[in-house]
């Protein structure tokens, strides 16, 4: 089962490609975590620290991997994470959206990204969309709405993020716009990756840096950094606030970004029906756990009360089924996603979905289960002091 052309076998394969089409400075922004990236490497190499338990007969013949998140039949538990704007291919979140629903699972559309949540709905009706708390309440829920009339099944509020974008390494350089200085200053990246601006070629565009779905459908989309400070700008939401849009939007909810069972709790609250234990991809607060150490004490304080999902380092089907084992629902995916978009386009997306399927049914049948819901801790060897023992 050798990569070919078309066609790679595991997602660090498609991540090796991303490198090698990119231009630097965006295959950067895709992949760093801020400071020394202690975060961002935890979030994928803890997942190697858990053991698989597996058994050697009696194995099913078939394996039932579909389940159900903020109230969407999905046919295998990992759903695609909002990301922000995207500049590794012309057909942006639609080709990814697309890539989903072919797979048959549930595309998070952020309010940050490159593509309008109408075209992004129109391809995919297993819809959430994703928002920051940026500006007045007002704005907050016409923004919502406006992603409802296009087809959105849920809300997810995006919590985990403090603005420390310092990274060890350099930040790489993001225009405010793609004009004639920005153009000059990325022109020797991209004339050695002509693959990529051909891409950009053949669709007859140039990657945008606005961001169409903070506003109104009619208006003039902001920029990224101008969307970037109104959302700096406006206060942080308390409990109450979340309550209010919780109860204004109506629908499933999703509180992202939890990793303390406290928190967790609060999110229940407020009328939370599912909350993402997330720190960002490694992109907040560096030496945060990786969110799989934080979701044992998370689904321990209010797992029956609410759907609990991992968003943080899934490479591999079998990360999946760890994360299911110690009490996931579901998954969220974002870097492995767009490592598929940058390798082969919509065709890269679908072949890390269909990565992470294959890993999920292999897992399942080597632990002798027929779904998904059978897993519970004790088909994995978790080590001592794995987890985050947090009784707050």
């Amino acid at each position: 089962m050798a990569s070919t052309r078309t066609w790679f076998e595991t997602v660090a394969e498609a991540q090796r490609r991303a490198r090698k089409r990119l231009p630097r400075g965006v295959y950067q922004a895709l992949v760093a975590g801020t400071e020394a990236g202690v975060t961002m490497n935890d979030n994928v190499d803890a997942f190697g620290e858990l053991k698989i338990r597996p058994r050697v007969a009696d194995l099913p013949a078939t394996r039932d991997l579909s389940t159900t998140v903020m109230g969407q039949q999905i046919s295998f538990p990992v759903l695609i994470s909002p990301t922000g704007v995207q500049a590794v291919h012309p057909d942006g979140e639609v080709a990814v959206a697309r890539a989903a629903a072919g797979a048959g699972t549930a595309m998070s559309l952020s309010s940050f990204a490159s593509k309008p949540v109408e075209e992004v709905g129109a391809v995919n009706d297993k819809l959430l969309f994703q928002t920051y708390w940026v500006g007045a309440r007002e704005e907050i829920l016409a923004r919502a709405e406006r992603a409802r009339a296009a087809g959105a099944k849920g809300l997810i509020v995006t919590l985990d993020w403090v603005f420390d974008s310092r990274r060890d390494w350099g930040s790489p350089f993001i225009p405010e716009k793609l004009d004639l200085k920005a153009m000059a200053r990325y022109a020797p990246q991209v004339a050695v990756r002509p693959g990529y601006l051909a891409r950009w070629l053949r669709s007859r565009s140039l990657p945008d840096l606005g961001v169409p779905n903070l506003g109104p459908r009619e208006a003039t989309p902001p920029t990224f950094f101008g969307a970037y400070g109104q959302w700096i700008g406006t206060p942080p939401p308390t409990w109450s606030d979340l309550a209010w849009l919780r109860e204004q939007w109506g629908g499933p909810f999703m509180i992202k970004g939890i990793t303390r069972p406290d928190d967790a709790r609060h999110a229940v609250d407020v009328g939370a029906s599912a909350i993402s234990v997330s720190n960002h991809g490694g992109n907040n607060l560096d030496s945060t756990p990786a969110s799989i150490r934080c979701l044992p004490g998370v689904v321990d304080a209010v797992g029956d009360q609410v759907e609990v999902l991992l968003d943080g380092g899934i490479r591999r089907g079998s990360d999946v089924v760890k994360a299911l084992a110690l009490g996931a629902r579901a998954v969220l995916i974002g870097r492995a996603a767009l490592f598929g978009m940058a390798a082969g386009g919509e065709r890269g997306v679908t072949n890390v979905l269909e990565i992470l399927r294959q890993g999920v049914s292999e897992t399942l049948l080597g632990l002798g289960h027929a779904s998904v819901h059978e897993l519970s801790p004790e088909d994995i060897l978790i080590p001592a002091g794995f987890a985050i023992d947090q009784k707050v």
